[in-house]
């Protein structure tokens, strides 16, 4: 990876969606040379990782950072391109980003209300901008691919789940006996680093070796107007303070599977940290169509300043997964 040895500026809109962070770059990113959006993630990893580091790892983010980039679309039809990635690489998809997303083209006044399509190496995104600057977006088809499934733990004894699809793979499990609160976030990230280990070590996986790199916990709402609550173990080590689109479209997904939700009825997913995302779904074959909805805020406009005479400009991070 060759390093940048001058002064860049990296524009960048900060938002977060039911609590979890995007930072998208609008600006000042290197320009790429290939055409595929797989080839331009190719290019990233190998040529300016540093952007990916310096944005998400400390002193100027932290493990729950999410990026996105912004790029010419191919398709003529869809606003933009955009490239997810995290502390620890790139993603396939981000419900969470994917709103947060919206709502920064919408304040820059790139859109406006109605229905938006976006490009992600998962495939297209459509997403509807809403009057009440809400955010809804049908992702990627998804689906159950095993159910059931037990991982001994050390500390937790053996636990069993779903794993399934929606654009990154999920490990589902309800049967962990924890209590989902902000005040139980030690056990319960002790608690998916162990079921993550154990997937690791006995090469758990998702279809056609599809690596499994995110774990979610349920458990009964503290809302009156959810269903259910969760916490999702993100690849980068740290939890989603969302409900997490991916994760809920999971949850449709194995719910689906089980006969105990009809198309176009909603679930109300609830967070670690109380935010909720509303989801429906539509079948599509023998996979769903999940439609997530939730609520994005703007936090920050800003230029983010990669001095290569600062030691620590291209970032540090001293939580990896395990």
């Amino acid at each position: 990876m060759a390093l940048p040895t001058d002064r860049v500026e990296l524009s960048v809109i900060d938002s977060h969606t039911g609590g979890e962070p995007t930072r998208t770059i609008i600006g000042g990113a290197p320009g790429l040379s290939t055409t595929t959006i797989a080839e331009q993630i190719q290019e990233l990893q190998k040529e300016h990782d540093w952007m990916r580091t310096s944005l998400t790892h400390e002193p100027r983010g932290y493990e729950a950072m999410v990026g996105a980039l912004l790029l010419h679309p191919q398709n003529p039809e869809a606003v933009a391109r955009v490239v997810y990635f995290n502390n620890v690489g790139y993603l396939g998809m981000c419900g969470h980003g994917t709103i947060g997303v919206a709502a920064t083209l919408s304040y820059l006044g790139k859109i406006s209300p109605g229905e938006h399509l976006l490009e992600t190496i998962s495939g297209d995104v459509v997403f509807t901008l809403h009057e009440d600057n809400r955010v809804s977006f049908v992702n990627v088809p998804s689906y159950r691919y095993q159910t059931n499934v037990p991982v001994a733990t050390n500390n937790f004894g053996t636990v069993t789940g779903d794993i399934a699809f929606a654009g990154n793979w999920f490990y589902l499990c309800a049967d962990h006996g924890l209590e989902i609160s902000l005040n139980n976030v030690a056990e319960l990230d002790r608690c998916c680093r162990e079921i993550r280990h154990t997937i690791d070590s006995q090469g758990i996986h998702g279809e056609n070796g599809g690596l499994i790199d995110h774990v979610e916990l349920f458990g009964p709402p503290n809302r009156e107007d959810a269903h259910s609550k969760n916490y999702v173990d993100c690849p980068g080590g740290e939890y989603d303070r969302s409900p997490c689109g991916t994760g809920t479209s999971a949850k449709l997904a194995c719910l689906a599977a089980a006969g105990k939700l009809e198309p176009n009825q909603v679930w109300r997913q609830e967070s670690v940290t109380g935010s909720l995302f509303e989801g429906s779904y539509a079948w599509q074959g023998d996979k769903i169509l999940p439609r997530i909805m939730g609520e994005a805020f703007v936090t920050a406009e800003t230029k983010v300043i990669i001095d290569p005479t600062d030691p620590l400009t291209f970032g540090f991070s001293q939580k990896q997964c395990p």
